[in-house]
């Protein structure tokens, strides 16, 4: 058997751990710089406010309503992430994080086991040790537990946040009430293509000849077939060891127009790429650096440009990442444009461990210790106490965050105070 466990409303719910003052009341959270929504509370949710909604355009109605606004905290939403990952691996080896606030769970050798109060169990216990709702849904297979999530969410005061698929009764019944546009795996356009041949929910779905399945979707859909017949052909995913590219993307507080101003900006950016870097223990064979002007400022000029720039050898080293980038920003910089966001991706990650060097003319030994000791400064005094001479020594880029919470559980100085 397969679950899945879910985290109710997981940023808003995040908030309102260490804010109970806030609980059945309408939450949104915005998204960098304070820009859209990007969660919302079941309250929140039943006023109307979209996902994506422009905050500057809603602020009236959240005042007029008593909507709370949040900033993203990722630092505290991370954290209370891991504390659950960590809790759901007492149960289980076989674990996927599929998101922030999901997880795949397989559990071998539990024919004995009554599931269902197990999935109670581990809901009581992450609700008492961090404070987390969470729904868990459960099936024979990944899709069926995916499915079983979304009817324990949706008839919550029926099912108690818990809904199990065992047997064919209810997996009939599920199928049967799942749209098809609404089945894992199935996308936009292969909806409209099933709705066309009157294809309306999942159980009409698993009726459609292999043959079928395979022409106009392929071996995944052929998979997603079995695996909602409750034959699990999609199997859980292994871990990522690193990331496939690294980004460090900034809109400007105003806009910038110098060059040399533009230098610094990707210099600290290609900084941040390499420090990410060396914390996974990777390093890049290209870099890809964009700028971009305001697309919603009239009268200005429009302008957005990249490129690539290959580099002669895998790196994580800051100085040489900079002076690459900073090659790269010359390519494409003209004079005369207000830009507004600028950023710095990396491509063609390696382990570092086993990356190729040539033989003539590769990295200087001295790079490795020195990024090491800037490492070490900089996680002992704090981030950014020591920079690169091309960077602003006095200047540190921060979000626009004016509804920022503490971070409780990962700033010493931001925990609560019992008084």
């Amino acid at each position: 058997m397969f679950a899945l466990v879910d985290c109710n409303n997981f940023y808003a719910s995040c908030e309102r751990v260490f804010q109970p003052q806030w609980e059945s009341k309408a939450i949104v959270i915005l998204s960098n710089n304070d820009g859209c929504v990007i969660a919302r509370s079941n309250e929140a949710k039943a006023l109307g406010i979209p996902m994506g909604a422009p905050a500057f355009q809603y602020y009236s109605f959240f005042k007029q309503k008593g909507v709370k606004v949040f900033s993203s905290n990722y630092p505290l939403y991370g954290d209370m992430s891991s504390r659950i990952m960590s809790i759901l691996e007492q149960y289980t080896p076989n674990l996927e994080i599929y998101s922030i606030d999901e997880a795949f769970l397989q559990f071998k050798g539990f024919d004995l086991f009554n599931l269902e109060a197990e999935g109670h169990r581990i809901q009581k216990q992450i609700r008492r040790w961090t404070g987390i709702p969470v729904s868990i849904g459960m099936g024979p297979s990944k899709s069926l537990a995916k499915i079983a999530n979304k009817i324990a969410k949706k008839y919550d005061s029926k099912t108690g946040g818990i809904y199990c698929i065992n047997n064919e009764d209810k997996r009939v019944k599920a199928l049967k009430w799942t749209a098809i546009g609404d089945v894992w795996g199935i996308g936009r356009q292969h909806c409209k293509r099933l709705e066309s041949i009157g294809v309306r929910n999942a159980w009409q779905f698993t009726m459609l000849p292999n043959d079928w399945i395979r022409k106009q979707m392929s071996i995944l859909g052929l998979r997603l077939k079995k695996d909602l017949q409750g034959l699990p052909h999609i199997q859980l995913e292994e871990i990522q060891p690193s990331k496939k590219g690294i980004a460090t993307t900034r809109s400007f507080e105003g806009t910038l127009a110098e060059f040399k101003d533009l230098e610094e900006r990707i210099s600290t950016f290609a900084s941040s790429c390499a420090e990410k870097m060396r914390k996974q223990k990777s390093s890049c064979t290209a870099l890809i650096i964009f700028l971009r002007s305001d697309p919603h400022k009239k009268g200005v000029i429009p302008y957005r440009n990249s490129c690539v720039v290959t580099l002669p050898y895998a790196t994580n080293s800051s100085i040489t990442l900079s002076k690459y980038a900073v090659l790269g920003l010359h390519k494409i910089f003209k004079k005369g444009i207000l830009y507004k966001k600028a950023g710095v991706m990396t491509m063609g990650l390696v382990p570092t461990a086993s990356r190729q060097l040539p033989l003539f003319g590769g990295e200087e030994s001295k790079h490795l210790l020195i990024m090491k000791a800037l490492d070490h400064i900089n996680k002992r005094f704090g981030p950014h106490q020591m920079k690169l001479a091309n960077q602003d020594l006095q200047y540190t880029w921060k979000m626009k965050q004016e509804h920022l919470s503490q971070r409780y559980t990962t700033e010493i100085s931001e925990i609560i105070e019992v008084k």
